[in-house]
């Protein structure tokens, strides 16, 4: 399954900017020095070079803007540096969070070698497209009140109205996102300790993956990402009621 639940391989922001250097040595060395390519960190990886508060990901999300060959590209710096497949990959262009916007709303971060420009998405934006993800066995919840304790100490204090103003410029209404996730940034802003709600939020995350690990090792191929919200919650509520 290619849910990032199991993932073993852990990208830290240090050996991160090194895999994003051999992607664009290798880009260079098939496309030449004058083709450029250009790439949108999301999800993790952005949290990575935007912030402190996360130490590591399990897997880059990124859109990529250039032809087809950077895909052979990061195949093979895979295999080079020993990293799974799919260690760069655009797997979020088909999940909900997605938006032909999103570039709209990136920031520059840098370039490698003159031929691979990164961006990312940070502050609001960011936090919107958790808030659209929503998943309570990954990072995403945690991540948006991590951002917000971050942005708060850089003397940017990101405010529910901009939340809800981002929502609307990258999905095109607030209520487009999950029920769910509404409910949760709008307690967050009644909430006066963020940082006693992140590490509770935190470790809730990180029981909701030990139940989907353990659902898997007993019912190995049923799980997929369709059905892990679904699955998660009816173990939750059976658990209730014993």
């Amino acid at each position: 399954m290619r849910c990032g639940i199991l993932s073993d391989i852990k990208f830290t922001k240090d050996n991160l900017n090194e895999c994003l250097k051999e992607l664009a040595k290798e880009f260079r060395k098939a496309n030449g020095k004058h083709v450029r390519a250009e790439i949108i960190l999301v999800g993790g990886a952005s949290i990575l070079v935007n912030y402190d508060f996360r130490q590591m990901t399990y897997d880059i999300d990124a859109v990529t803007y250039t032809n087809s060959a950077i895909k052979d590209v990061i195949n093979r710096v895979g295999d080079r540096l020993g990293l799974p497949n799919g260690w760069l990959n655009a797997d979020f262009t088909r999940t909900t969070s997605y938006t032909s916007k999103i570039s709209q709303f990136s920031k520059y971060y840098k370039t490698f070698l003159n031929v691979l420009e990164v961006r990312t998405i940070s502050s609001e934006y960011l936090i919107v497209m958790k808030l659209m993800s929503g998943r309570q066995y990954k990072n995403d919840l945690s991540d948006i009140i991590g951002i917000l304790i971050e942005q708060k100490n850089m003397g940017d204090t990101i405010t529910f109205d901009r939340i809800k103003y981002a929502t609307k410029e990258m999905y095109g209404d607030y209520d487009c996102l999950p029920k769910s996730s509404r409910d949760f940034i709008e307690e967050i802003f009644h909430t006066d300790d963020l940082q006693s709600l992140y590490e509770k939020t935190k470790i809730e995350e990180s029981e909701n993956k030990k139940i989907l690990i353990n659902f898997q090792e007993e019912y190995p191929s049923v799980l997929n990402g369709n059905n892990l919200e679904e699955i998660l919650n009816t173990i939750k509520e059976k658990s209730k009621q014993l």
